[in-house]
């Protein structure tokens, strides 16, 4: 069952200033919920002021957050896992009425966030420096150390596990930290940062600040914030990646994608139908990991027929959510026409399919939508839709498929499906992607494993979870140490 709750009253979310909820005095924005197209809640925009007061605040707990010894720094996050998995079903619920998601998925992105959170509890064991005696009474060590104030820009379609890719790697290594939600997406915020609060962290350590472009860039210009992580689309992603880096900041961005999958004749039909529908199909498509065009290799038709007939199964309400906003239900509703259009054979048509649940009447749904016969250069084969729609390229071997698949500007993620090693092996060597699965739809890594793809899907350096991610949030200060004259000596000492 999806059966979302629906609040009484308007959520009225404010901004965490120093340890405490106040109202913006900016601009009011109201939240949607996409199963109703009804208001459930409201932000007031936090002002100039505002902003540089949050700051000012989260810039004075960090002097005393950064001293705190790190076992004591993780200890706070032991408890904010403790109260996660206890509120889990009220986050989880939260965060479907506000993006779309069914409560499965808001659940599961949920505990992807505690998975991040565990590797961020595991840094004290993992991370302890090293010191050498690198000559006669010589020696020379690394500590880690905190930049400051961080801050991070999270996008509508992940209002708890993307923050949950940041928040923890960044508190628990001593920095204090802002976090500016989605407009679209406001509330979970409310939930994730009073469960923080309640695992007793320090106030003015975690600053919540809501509003749209004009707070992005006021966080960013504020000469305490040190290093800026965004996840968005990639227009925007180059946009606050430049403006950090034009201010000396280090920034890790991560924009949109045009996933491919590669499916082989000799791919098993079961797997690759669950695999790929499920792919194109789960959060509405709204994931910068869906598979966004099947590049279909010689005879498939087995296996795309179980790909539709596990799509069709996938009906809206209950097995598959909405989609963001009315403007993006119009916008993919074109999309597809634009796609016949060129050419493109309606494989299945998702357009005009409702809700199963009444109660989500007025919602934005758009049921599963595969395209097939479609024009590798096309807009259906070449922009990213963001949306329950698969576009199938026909190719004729390996080596057409990983051509299409390397024009793609974007560099996220890329799947095959076959039971061949051999050509698995080929597709992770050839394929331009940051993320690369084998039989699997989705190749999300696993914690400690990084997230983070390539080209036009990443501006800058590293990746923003896993071990890869330290170094962008902290700093590395070497010490070389001296205590006694060696009667022996060489150029080192």
């Amino acid at each position: 069952m999806n059966n979302i709750e629906f609040p009484k009253e308007t959520i009225h979310c404010q901004n965490m200033i120093g340890g405490n909820w106040k109202t913006g005095s900016g601009q009011k924005i109201d939240v949607y919920s996409p199963y109703n197209g009804k208001v459930v809640g409201e932000i007031n925009s936090a002002t100039e002021a505002e902003i540089n007061a949050a700051i000012e605040l989260a810039h004075e707990a960090f002097k005393k957050w950064s001293h705190t010894p790190l076992k004591e720094r993780t200890q706070v996050m032991f408890n904010f896992r403790q109260i996660l998995m206890r509120d889990i079903d009220k986050i989880s619920n939260m965060v479907s009425l506000e993006s779309g998601k069914t409560l499965g998925e808001a659940k599961a992105g949920v505990l992807k966030g505690i998975e991040v959170l565990e590797f961020a509890i595991s840094v004290q064991n993992l991370d302890q420096g090293g010191k050498m005696e690198v000559s006669r009474g010589v020696y020379c060590e690394y500590r880690r150390e905190a930049l400051g104030v961080v801050a991070s820009i999270t996008p509508f379609n992940f209002p708890a596990m993307v923050p949950m890719w940041t928040i923890p790697i960044a508190i628990v290594l001593g920095n204090s930290y802002v976090w500016k939600p989605s407009e679209k997406t406001p509330l979970t915020s409310t939930l994730i940062a009073n469960s923080l609060k309640e695992a007793g962290l320090p106030d003015g350590v975690l600053t919540v600040l809501n509003g749209g472009a004009d707070v992005v860039n006021g966080i960013i210009d504020h000469k305490h914030v040190k290093a800026v992580g965004f996840v968005g689309s990639s227009k925007i992603a180059k946009l606050v990646y430049q403006r950090a880096s034009n201010h000396g900041k280090r920034a890790l961005c991560l924009g949109g994608a045009k996933n491919h999958i590669v499916l082989l004749p000799d791919a098993t039909p079961e797997m690759a139908g669950v695999g790929i529908a499920d792919s194109f199909t789960g959060c509405a498509g709204q994931r910068c990991m869906a598979a966004s065009v099947l590049l279909a290799v010689g005879d498939t038709s087995k296996q795309i027929e179980a790909i539709k007939q596990r799509a069709l199964e996938t009906t809206c309400g209950d097995k598959m959510g909405a989609l963001i906003t009315k403007e993006q239900y119009d916008f993919l509703n074109a999309a597809i026409d634009e796609a016949v259009k060129e050419g493109a054979t309606l494989l299945l048509d998702g357009r005009g399919q409702k809700a199963t649940d009444k109660n989500y009447e007025g919602g934005y749904w758009l049921g599963a939508t595969i395209l097939d016969n479609v024009n590798p250069n096309s807009k259906a084969s070449k922009m990213e839709l963001f949306g329950p729609v698969l576009s199938i390229v026909r190719v004729k071997n390996i080596s057409e498929a990983m051509e299409v698949e390397n024009a793609n500007e974007y560099g996220n993620a890329c799947s095959v499906f076959t039971n061949n090693g051999a050509m698995a092996e080929l597709v992770a060597t050839k394929a331009k992607a940051g993320m690369v699965g084998i039989n699997i739809g989705v190749p999300v890594p696993r914690e400690p494993f990084s997230f983070g793809g390539i080209n036009e899907s990443k501006f800058g350096f590293g990746d923003i979870t896993g071990a890869n991610s330290l170094n962008f949030w902290s700093d590395i200060k070497k010490v070389t140490t001296k205590w006694t004259m060696q009667n022996d000596h060489n150029w080192m000492s």
